[in-house]
Parts: structure tokens; C-alpha cells; sequence
């Protein structure tokens, strides 16, 4: 498995960055609509909020794909996710007919947050921005 490891670790840390590469695209593409969303959780400064969750999302999700300051991104979009998470997917507090739903998103983004933590301890792995220059071992390669 050893042999896996690099190219599983970059495959992990993009499938994990495109869910919010793509919610961020989407959040600053449509503040006022986020804006909204963010303000029916109650929030105050839902426009402000709005642009720095679409802020955080693409730039840490970009950062975490290519690698660059990943433990840091990880660990910032690992708790963002939570902290979205039970704001947001309270399935123990809407309809029966909407728990399903709710709740298998609230599972999901823990599972994700639970990625990003193993990312933020673990680190990027050898194919990224952060360990450039590094061979697999984690030793300066020779040039």
C-alpha cells in the first residue's frame, strides 16, 4: 500500500477540496442569496458572513487541494463544518418529513470533517505544494 500512499493522499485532499471549491464559486456568485440563507440560522452581518464563508471555502479549499498550508486549511474547514453543521442540519429539529434529509447531511459533513482533521494531522502528503522538495521518507530529496 506504501506505494499508494502519494497519489491516494493528493486524490483524498481534491476530492475533499471540490465540495468547497465549488460551494465558495457558488456563495460569491450569489451573496444575496447566501446572505439570506445565513440570516434564517440567525446570524448577524449575514453579508459580511456570506463573502468570508465564500472566501474561506474557495481559497482554503484551493489551498488544501494543491497543498499549500493544507494542515492549516484543514483544520480551518474541518471546524467551519461543524460549526455549519449544527447551525444548519438541526435534524432533530425540523419536520419528519425533512429529518431524512437533514440528517444524512449531517452525517456527511461530519464524515467531512472528520477528513479534514486527518488531513490537519497528518498533512498533505508528498505530492503537494508543502512537501516540495521532500521525497516519500519525508527527507529532503537530492537534487
Amino acid at each position: 500500500m506504501d506505494s499508494f500512499k502519494s497519489p491516494l493522499a493528493l486524490a483524498g485532499r481534491i476530492l475533499l477540496a471540490l465540495m468547497f471549491v465549488m460551494a465558495g464559486f457558488g456563495k460569491l456568485g450569489n451573496i444575496g442569496g447566501t446572505a439570506g440563507y445565513i440570516a434564517s440560522g440567525g446570524l448577524p452581518f449575514p453579508t459580511l458572513l456570506a463573502v468570508l464563508v465564500g472566501l474561506l471555502e474557495l481559497v482554503g479549499g484551493l489551498a488544501l487541494a494543491v497543498g499549500f498550508k493544507a494542515r492549516w486549511a484543514a483544520l480551518a474547514l474541518g471546524l467551519f463544518t461543524i460549526a455549519a453543521t449544527l447551525l444548519f442540519h438541526q435534524f432533530w429539529a425540523v419536520p419528519a418529513e425533512q429529518q431524512m434529509v437533514q440528517q444524512l447531511m449531517f452525517m456527511k459533513n461530519l464524515a467531512v470533517a472528520g477528513g479534514m482533521f486527518l488531513v490537519a494531522a497528518l498533512g498533505a502528503g508528498p505530492l503537494s505544494i508543502d512537501n516540495r522538495g521532500q521525497a516519500p521518507s519525508g527527507r529532503p530529496a537530492l537534487a
